[in-house]
């Protein structure tokens, strides 16, 4: 389901035809949502659950 927002917030901003303004105010709003810090801690614990996924996997080999 996340997956599926992603793509179609992706394809809005590409596929916008609402200009420039409407471009720049997406942005800064991915922008502020990006540099909070709860959604940086978040995606730090995410890489660290993935990193220790892969390390498992190529430990095992």
């Amino acid at each position: 389901m996340m997956g599926f927002l992603l793509g179609a917030g992706v394809g809005y901003v590409l596929g916008s035809k609402a200009g420039r303004a409407r471009y720049d105010q997406i942005m800064r709003t991915y922008r502020r949502i990006a540099d909070h810090p709860a959604v940086q801690g978040a995606a730090g614990i995410a890489r660290a659950k993935i990193g220790e996924k892969v390390g498992e996997k190529v430990r095992r080999r």
